[in-house]
């Protein structure tokens, strides 16, 4: 416990995933948290298919008797109505706390060391300095999410580009009206509904006022609320930042940052799990072959693709009349909306994507002028 080869702060999904993955490549893992398990937030708690096989190849498969199945995706407006189903393979919904139970016990079945409650108070060359000792590392890793220390200490801060809005989470004892991951477009704010058991639904808030919660914007989504009516709530509404931010590095010498702590995108897109997870996979790859630059490359490529949907999806929030001229193409072509939803879920090139989304979606709304 003196020394290891990687060091991860942060015990969430991004921090027990490079555990995981780091175990695999036969390291000696250690994680510390000040939180005790099980670990929430305030997200969506949908999986794509593109998590769920990133999740596999950790090792860590989701139980249907703790989740609820996924078909697509559906875009709702008061204007307009589209829906899309997956390409190859079905999503997930799981509460937050069941996921992060799955990563922490195959963590620790893999071998890492998991210290929880336990606070990282600094940095002293390869030494880390914790409330009660120093543990020294070959690598440190920061997963401590968006207001991270370790890319504070380790002067990562530099920032390419930023938005951020707001999340606010509850959860209802409702049956899903819906197998579909459902997006509600409002004045200014989304609703984020996903089934996460056959009892009961996860809903989200999306909004750049602060001040919004789900109550007071409920009247704006008259079918959703119809649903919601008279149902229990089985969590408290809790909220989180949902930041859009791109970092210039996301390393240093011997310090890498993952999941939220090296950059994040907008949480509608659903895509931040996804990206920890692939991310823990090309850190670990570069970890153990000694190449911390090459993580860099790597975790550039993972982060285009979730980050053009981000741009799309808020481009959409900002400008309501492009949003609706929009949603009402999608409608009468659905086939553009699958198309779109086959990048989504990276089941389709970016090539694919211009000539099947993006230029038949421009001509569409052209035409419609």
């Amino acid at each position: 416990m003196n020394d290891t080869d990687v060091f991860i702060v942060g015990g969430g999904p991004a921090g027990l995933a490079t555990a995981i993955a780091a175990r695999e490549k036969g390291l000696r893992v250690i994680v510390a948290e000040a939180a005790q398990p099980p670990i929430d937030k305030a997200c969506g708690e949908g999986l794509m298919p593109d998590s769920l096989e990133a999740l596999r190849l950790l090792g860590v498969v989701v139980d249907p008797d703790l989740s609820a199945p996924l078909l697509g995706i559906r875009f709702v407006s008061p204007e307009a109505s589209v829906e899309a189903r997956f390409p190859s393979s079905i999503g997930r919904g799981i509460r937050r706390t069941a996921l992060h139970e799955l990563l922490a016990n195959r963590a620790r079945e893999q071998g890492a060391i998991l210290l929880w409650g336990r606070r990282i108070t600094g940095l002293e060359g390869q030494s880390v300095k914790l409330d009660n000792g120093t543990i020294r590392a070959r690598w440190l890793i920061g997963a401590d999410g968006q207001n991270s220390r370790i890319r504070q200490w380790a002067g990562l801060n530099n920032v390419r580009g930023e938005s951020l809005r707001f999340s606010f989470r509850r959860h209802y004892r409702v049956a899903p009206w819906s197998e579909f991951m459902e997006i509600h477009w409002g004045s200014g704010c989304q609703l984020y509904i996903t089934p996460i058991s056959s009892q009961e639904v996860c809903v989200v808030l999306i909004c750049r006022d602060s001040h919004y919660r789900i109550d007071s914007v409920l009247d704006g989504f008259p079918k959703v609320q119809r649903h919601l009516r008279g149902a229990e709530y089985t969590s408290q509404e809790r909220g989180a930042l949902s930041a859009s931010r791109s970092l210039r590095r996301v390393t240093r010498r011997s310090v890498a940052l993952v999941g939220d702590a090296s950059g994040s995108v907008d949480a509608i897109t659903g895509d931040g799990l996804y990206l920890a997870f692939r991310q823990a996979d090309a850190l670990a790859t570069a970890l153990s072959a000694g190449r911390l630059a090459s993580y860099q490359k790597s975790h550039d490529q993972l982060f285009e693709r979730p980050a053009l949907m981000s741009g799309m999806l808020q481009l959409l929030d900002r400008h309501p009349w492009l949003r609706r001229r929009v949603l009402a193409t999608l409608e009468k072509n659905p086939t553009i909306f699958q198309s779109m939803l086959a990048m989504h879920v990276s089941e389709s090139s970016h090539a694919a994507f211009a000539m099947d989304a993006l230029l038949p979606l421009g001509w569409k709304l052209l035409q419609s002028r």
